[in-house]
């Protein structure tokens, strides 16, 4: 430790130690610096006479290297022709230690009014190094410590990432690791720092035992934990290491999983780890109070005034008397109050539950206080964490701005806005006080996730036929929220290039428009002997008609061509391609109406959706039909993990005119719009050539169930169980019957049989990306179907 003793001599004093041969700089000193391998943080301690008073004349600085003069000077809080006395020497001493710059500090004031400031300065660090870590890689321990190459060296910062790194070893499961910092003196006052660690072993956890449950088996209660017992097959896992804060979550774990399962006194009277001779492991005992059972008695709310009616916000309530005692449905009925309130315009009423617990009827009685605000205007609306995204993007999905009265409604529907861009990984709204009691800020803050994609596609089939497909996307470009789609597709279906622009508000309005170029090749001749090709564009409309629903308008001007393999229609072919072949002119105009009325845009757990679709064509142009498609989706959360989804589609073509509806206006199932059956593989075939004709309707309904599968969170693998069930069919009668007999062609088999087919499907957000897994089981079909068990598609972002 260095110890600073300052004291300030008067004139008599001054006399005394001139006479004494004390007249050198000897008003402040320290004892000998701490050698320079091991510097030491400078503290101090002044002693004087209060009375002794001198005057400054000039400031001299010595021993400084690095640090320039002014630099020391600027930190003094001395100047010439100040008076100083112990006090003001004690308070410079102390703010140039505090700089950290300085290993030793001394002041000295001379006879003739000198001030001499004797430094000694903290050294420089060279270089940061670790020895015996294995466990843990070099950068790991490098991102955690503080001390970096060409900082300033003190023992306090090296004491802190001391801690800082046993505290990472101790994360990670070595609870005995040990950390010792040693320095290297180089020249020029630098030093190297080497923290020398002693890994240990690493502490797992041999059994978690519990004492006192009788409601719930130790496997039960095991399960709720995060901290499991190490088992070999953890190999990927840390949850299988002893760590003191993750236990103290446990703790709150088990409460919670008690307390909502009507366990209202539970307690966790110990928890006690004890470490194995061998320091190899720790047992865990949980010693538990279960208590009674209880359930939910008399339930209310009670308000200031009648302004928020407490009858009316007692029926919103999602608790009834009777009821089993859940802590969960406490905290969802603080919510549904809060929002109702919210609504109201009070966005800071404070809601406090009191519970009276009555033991000999095991009922919990509840009251839900609400202590209500005035009603709040918005102050100011604030953007935060967009780096990328311009805020008026942002901006323009609010449902509610600056002056307007605050609504909870449509505060939360402005999130789920923004959520359902897909340009943010996380979005909060919070709201502050204001400038006024009446006024608040509203703090939108949202976390950028990428917005380009990369996509890959590949399929496999029972029959061996694989595709593959390329595509770049930004849903984001430059940030101001428009959509580019630069597309490549090639395989054994499709070559296609493919270009898309989406302005979403045009013309400043809340208007949605983009155009369309594209040419495409389908080499169908593995499902029917064709090709395909098409090459045009179009432009594309949308506005939303409120705030769930939304009509698009479209025109498409396009020259398709069916081209079929030579020798193909002399006598062998089916008379349902051969006059199909040539090249012709389609300008079709269309429509679409969606209503969305789901909770949630990204992944919806209630609520139903739907969109209708038509298409005309014949507005010039040498092909006349009418086409109209429609879906609809359900869903409805059985508990947040098990969610069940029932989805159908339907369509049809017609021809006008006179016209027959071409084979590349038809629609073609199976792949991934019908699991269990390859691309085209149902619907209308020629039994002669194989090849699959398609059809003018088309009817499909899926049952899908969402399952936990029981693996962390963090995994991010999701699994369903889904049924699939539809019919495709119902060609022009042309093709089915012989033009020149009258006859029906016994080639062509079209009779809208039903196929269904179940099986699993399993959602992996890789670290590469989303990658999806179906594995099918056909229930029913028929024999001249093409079916397939399994495919996969995968996508990566950038």
């Amino acid at each position: 430790m260095i110890r600073t003793r300052g004291r300030i001599l008067g004139p008599s004093a001054l006399a005394l130690a001139v006479a004494a041969g004390l007249a050198g700089p000897a008003l402040a000193q320290t004892a000998p610096a701490a050698p320079a391998a091991a510097p030491q943080d400078p503290q101090v301690v002044v002693t004087a006479p209060a009375e002794d008073r001198a005057v400054v004349n000039r400031i001299m600085v010595r021993g400084n290297q690095r640090i320039d003069q002014t630099t020391v000077l600027s930190y003094l809080p001395i100047q010439p022709g100040d008076t100083i006395d112990a006090a003001t020497i004690d308070v410079a001493v102390r703010t140039l230690s505090r700089t950290g710059l300085f290993a030793n500090v001394q002041l000295g004031i001379q006879p003739n009014g000198d001030l001499i400031v004797e430094i000694a300065e903290n050294p420089i660090i060279n270089q940061v190094t670790f020895e015996g870590n294995k466990a843990l890689a070099q950068k790991k321990l490098q991102d955690e410590v503080t001390i970096k190459p060409r900082g300033i060296y003190t023992r306090a910062r090296v004491q802190e990432d001391v801690g800082k790194i046993v505290e990472l070893y101790r994360l990670s499961g070595r609870i005995s690791a040990t950390v010792t910092p040693k320095l290297v003196q180089l020249d020029q006052n630098r030093v190297d720092v080497v923290f020398e660690i002693d890994e240990g072993p690493e502490t797992g956890v041999a059994a978690i035992t519990f004492l006192g449950n009788t409601a719930f088996s130790d496997s039960d209660l095991r399960d709720v934990m995060v901290t499991k017992e190490s088992s070999w097959w953890r190999l990927f896992s840390s949850n299988d290491n002893y760590d003191p804060n993750r236990l103290d979550y446990d703790r709150e774990q088990l409460r919670k999983f008690y307390t909502n399962r009507g366990y209202y006194d539970f307690r966790i009277l110990s928890s006690v780890a004890e470490l194995k001779p061998d320091n190899s492991a720790f047992g865990m005992t949980l010693t538990l109070d279960e208590g009674d059972r209880y359930n939910f008695g008399e339930v209310k709310v009670v308000t200031e005034s009648d302004r928020l009616n407490a009858d009316f916000l007692t029926r919103l309530l999602p608790i009834r008397s009777g009821d089993l005692y859940e802590s969960d449905r406490i905290e969802n009925a603080v919510d549904t109050l809060t929002f109702a309130a919210g609504s109201a315009g009070y966005a800071f009423v404070e809601i406090n539950p009191t519970y009276k617990a009555n033991p000999d009827t095991d009922t919990i009685d509840v009251t839900f206080n609400v202590k209500e605000g005035q009603r709040v205007y918005i102050d100011r609306i604030n953007v935060v964490g967009n780096t990328r995204t311009l805020d008026t993007v942002i901006r323009r999905e609010l449902m509610v701005g600056e002056g307007d009265a605050f609504n909870r409604s449509l505060v939360e529907r402005s999130r789920n806005n923004l959520r359902g861009l897909g340009f943010f990984k996380d979005v909060k709204i919070e709201e502050t006080r204001g400038s006024a009691p009446d006024r608040s800020v509203v703090n939108v803050m949202v976390e950028e996730q990428p917005t380009g994609e990369l996509s890959v596609g590949a399929g496999f089939s029972s029959v061996d036929s694989f595709v593959l497909n390329l595509g770049i996307t930004e849903r984001n470009f430059r940030g101001r929220g428009q959509n580019v789609v630069a597309r490549a597709e090639w395989g054994s279906l499709r070559q296609q290039i493919d270009f898309r622009f989406t302005e979403p508000k045009f013309l400043g309005r809340d208007l949605r428009a983009g155009f369309d170029l594209f040419h495409t090749r389908y080499d169908l001749s593995e499902y029917s002997s064709y090709d395909y090709r098409s090459t045009g564009g179009g432009l594309r409309l949308s506005y939303p008609l409120n705030g769930y629903s939304s009509f698009s308008v479209r025109y498409f001007l396009k020259s398709d061509e069916v081209i079929i393999p030579s020798g193909y229609c002399n006598g062998t072919g089916s008379s349902a391609l051969c006059d199909q072949a040539g090249s012709f002119l389609n300008s079709s105009a269309g429509y679409t109406l969606m209503v969305n009325r789901t909770n949630d845009p990204v992944r919806p757990t209630r609520g139903w959706s739907a969109s209708l679709r038509q298409d005309f064509a014949g507005i010039g142009g040498d092909v006349n039909y009418l086409k109209t498609e429609a879906d609809a989706s359900w869903y409805y959360g059985i508990t947040p993990k098990w969610v069940v989804s029932l989805q159908g589609s339907t369509g049809y073509v017609s021809g006008w005119n006179g016209d027959p509806i071409r084979i590349n206006d038809r629609f073609f199932k199976g792949g991934n719009s019908f699991r269990g059956f390859e691309t085209a593989g149902m619907g209308a075939r020629d039994l002669t050539t194989t090849d699959a004709l398609g059809g003018n309707f088309y009817a499909i309904g899926t049952v899908e169930l969402t399952v936990p599968n029981y693996l962390p969170d963090e995994y991010g693998i999701k699994t369903s169980l889904f049924a699939d069930v539809g019919t495709l069919g119902m060609l022009d009668d042309r093709y089915l019957v012989n033009s020149t007999t009258g006859v029906p062609n016994p080639n062509i088999v079209d009779n809208l049989a039903l196929r269904a087919a179940a099986g699993l499907s399993i959602h992996w957000r890789s670290p590469m990306g989303p990658i999806r897994f179906d594995l099918s089981k056909v229930l029913s079909k028929e024999d001249y179907d093409k079916t397939e068990t399994f495919r996969f598609s995968t996508s990566t972002q950038f």
